[in-house]
């Protein structure tokens, strides 16, 4: 079942998830989450474990692309690609 709830975003970008909602997903304050971005549109899930971000990210993007493409670029063009220069 989908559910819709509609919530506005405030000035700082940040959105309340409805309490009926963090009630039923046992979400509290100072929990974790990671927003994903999925197909034109974003989902919030819930961190578990004691990863970190980065490892989090790291497990993520594994596979996702060709070392073949990257294997020869310095450490500047790295940080370049990285930073979308």
């Amino acid at each position: 079942m989908t559910e819709v709830q509609s919530m506005r975003l405030n000035s700082k970008g940040q959105v309340t998830i409805p309490a009926a909602l963090r009630a039923r997903y046992n979400l509290h304050e100072g929990d974790e989450v990671d927003v994903v971005e999925e197909g034109g549109a974003l989902r919030i899930v819930r961190v578990h474990g004691s990863d970190t971000r980065g490892q989090r990210l790291v497990r993520h993007m594994r596979g996702r692309g060709s070392a073949k493409e990257t294997e020869h670029m310095s450490t500047e063009e790295l940080m370049e690609l990285l930073r979308g220069e």
